[in-house]
């Protein structure tokens, strides 16, 4: 069977984007199906729309435990003394989320989106992510020592700030 070339290298082009998708943890041993879970978050429409955007934008064509996983860093934010106390107040910092989180269009299936973001409300944590706070593309890296890496997950890599100390000690 022969296929025209665009199709071949669409093909490969769809294969490689795919691979970038693909998740799996740092640490192992935990599974997706696997949630921790929280105090349940006071949550109104507006927050769950700020969790969705942040969700979708950052993990576009994610899996379920990709979306978790922004999802819980998105929490894990709102439950510091550093960020915003409020869900849409961290979605919407600067330059912390995707350029035009708050007001670029949302496509997709918005009912799992939904879903995701009340069980995240609700209390539901992905345990890989911890408390981090953090994440950038998977497959990047940068010089600095104090990224603690604990979960890489929906084309994410998950990682906390500890100081040179406290990774000493560990």
């Amino acid at each position: 069977m022969s296929f025209p070339r665009h199709s071949l290298l669409l093909s490969i082009i769809a294969a490689v984007g795919l691979s970038g998708c693909t998740t799996g943890n740092v640490l192992g041993g935990l599974s997706p199906s696997t949630a921790s879970y929280a105090k349940p978050y006071r949550s109104s429409a507006s927050s769950r729309d700020c969790l969705m955007r942040a969700m979708y934008f950052e993990s576009i064509r994610s899996s379920r435990e990709g979306l978790l996983a922004v999802g819980t860093v998105v929490m894990n934010r709102v439950e510091s003394p550093k960020f915003p106390s409020t869900v849409c107040g961290v979605v919407s910092q600067h330059k912390q989320f995707a350029p035009g989180v708050m007001t670029r269009q949302v496509r997709g299936d918005k009912e799992e989106l939904a879903q995701i973001a009340d069980d995240i409300l609700a209390g539901k944590r992905h345990p890989g992510v911890k408390n981090a706070k953090f994440f950038h593309t998977a497959g990047l890296t940068f010089p600095y020592k104090n990224m603690h890496y604990v979960l890489v997950a929906g084309g994410n890599a998950f990682y906390e700030k500890r100081s040179r100390k406290r990774r000493r000690k560990r």
